[in-house]
């Protein structure tokens, strides 16, 4: 079950009508103290159901994580416990994710039989849920947070459907209080979490789904096409993969903000940004920021001297980019991010506030950085990256092909960050917005019907599931 469903809106709606029936006067008196309880319980079996959709198997897994962390936070006190849990929170997740890769790359470095590999089905979100299991455990162990007595609301924490396999990544200390409160559906959060939600669900499968299709038969045949296509295709990819992901955010956004919950940016323009350290303040905000908090911080940081604190920032952005998926490909990405962000942490006392050409300069100059290290994120394998990065600065002939929908969801971006830019408070650091509108207006609902019809009309019918969901 994807949100890009027929079966997600069924499901989403009954869900509404649920959570908004136990708002109704008479059932929230007849309920009176359980009232909290009900509704967490629906929301809880509704996530539980729409995981299961995958594999029902999975189900076990991440209530076993669950579990886990709720017990954790009961005995946070206990600094072995809270380490053990934390350390079991990984192995589930290393087992999962990483054992066929550390066991195959073993075999090949020595040259041996992989024998020892597992037939693992990869359980969809995993990388995420146990991520949010251990900002639990650590921020009841930090004192952020008072342990939560209610498994319930653990549970529902955990596996809230609408960022469950794909993000944002919410902090416990960001979502836990928000279960106190009287969050309901309303006609307001409706009105909001649906044009939020309709916004990300354009850029996946009218903008994000017609790009890959050029993106993947280039990248399938990198040696067949010339060196300005395969640019082209490059830079497809990095809007590509933007438009899929902040698309799918948008949506979990939008989905929680109908039940009455908020939830963090999670994107930021980040093709905007000067610097490859503004550019991770843009994108994956969650990521970037539980990475941060919660490795960074705990390596050291840059409280241990110059040397320590590049080794730290190479660390965490090649465990950062091993996170996004068991390939090596995903090490190399991550470490020449890890390698930009200690270069310019070499040079940021120099740096000055520039003029809006350099601005521009520097920003082109990051996004060209960017989008070659997204090769690597995009390629099978590392020999194919350098195959891609070879054939493009090597002007070699091949098949040329101009595709439209890349000048398209150029043409789209550039409109979106200029409108964003003069709605924006501070020029300094450009924040983006949600372009809401106010229904009840008859002009913005005539926009708004016209959105949802173009957003049908121009969605690429073929089956391309969500980037993020192989993470």
């Amino acid at each position: 079950m994807t949100f890009a469903s027929i079966t997600f809106i069924v499901f989403f709606t009954l869900v509404l009508v649920l959570e908004g029936i136990t708002n109704v006067r008479v059932v929230k008196e007849k309920l009176g103290n359980h009232f909290y309880i009900v509704r967490h319980m629906i929301l809880l079996i509704a996530s539980y159901i729409f995981y299961g959709w995958w594999d029902w198997r999975f189900c076990f897994l991440i209530l076993f994580v669950t579990v886990t962390a709720y017990l954790a936070g009961l005995l946070h006190q206990n600094k072995t416990v809270v380490v053990m849990a934390v350390c079991v929170v990984l192995v589930v997740l290393g087992i999962f994710k990483y054992y066929n890769f550390f066991v195959e790359s073993f075999c090949e470095l020595f040259s041996i039989s992989s024998a020892g590999t597992i037939n693992f089905i990869l359980p969809v979100g995993i990388s995420f849920y146990t991520f949010q299991a251990i900002s639990y455990i650590a921020d009841v162990r930090l004192g952020r947070l008072q342990a939560e007595r209610s498994f319930v609301n653990v549970a529902l924490y955990i596996a809230f459907f609408p960022q469950l396999v794909a993000g944002p990544i919410v902090k416990a200390s960001e979502f836990l209080p928000q279960l106190s409160e009287d969050r309901n559906v309303s006609i307001r959060n409706l009105e909001t979490g649906l044009q939020i939600f309709m916004f990300g669900l354009f850029k996946k499968i009218v903008l994000a789904d017609n790009l890959s299709v050029y993106v993947d038969e280039v990248f399938r045949y990198p040696t067949v096409f010339s060196a300005g296509t395969i640019a082209m295709a490059v830079v497809s990819y990095a809007m590509q993969i933007y438009f899929d992901f902040s698309g799918y955010s948008d949506m979990a956004i939008g989905s929680a903000k109908c039940l009455g919950y908020d939830f963090s940016r999670n994107f930021n323009m980040p093709y905007i940004s000067k610097n490859v350290s503004e550019f991770w303040k843009r994108w994956h905000i969650s990521l970037s920021t539980w990475l941060k908090e919660y490795l960074y911080i705990s390596l050291g940081g840059n409280r241990k001297g110059k040397i320590r604190t590049y080794i730290n920032l190479m660390l965490t952005m090649v465990l950062g980019g091993l996170w996004h998926g068991a390939n090596w490909t995903f090490v190399v990405w991550g470490a020449l991010h890890g390698a930009a962000l200690c270069v310019h942490k070499m040079f940021v006392r120099t740096h000055r506030k520039g003029s809006a050409a350099r601005n521009i300069l520097y920003a082109a100059a990051t996004d060209i950085f960017v989008c070659l290290c997204w090769i690597f994120f995009r390629a099978d394998n590392i020999s194919t990256a350098l195959v891609i990065i070879q054939r493009m600065f090597s002007f070699d002939r091949g098949v040329r092909h101009l595709y439209s929908w890349t000048i398209v969801s150029l043409i789209f971006m550039i409109v979106c960050h200029i409108k964003a830019y003069r709605r924006s408070a501070s020029k300094e650091f450009c924040s983006g917005y949600y372009a809401v509108m106010d229904l009840g207006k008859v002009s913005s609902l005539i926009i708004w019907f016209v959105f949802i019809g173009l957003t049908i009309g121009l969605a690429y019918t073929g089956a391309s599931p969500f980037i993020y969901f192989q993470f």
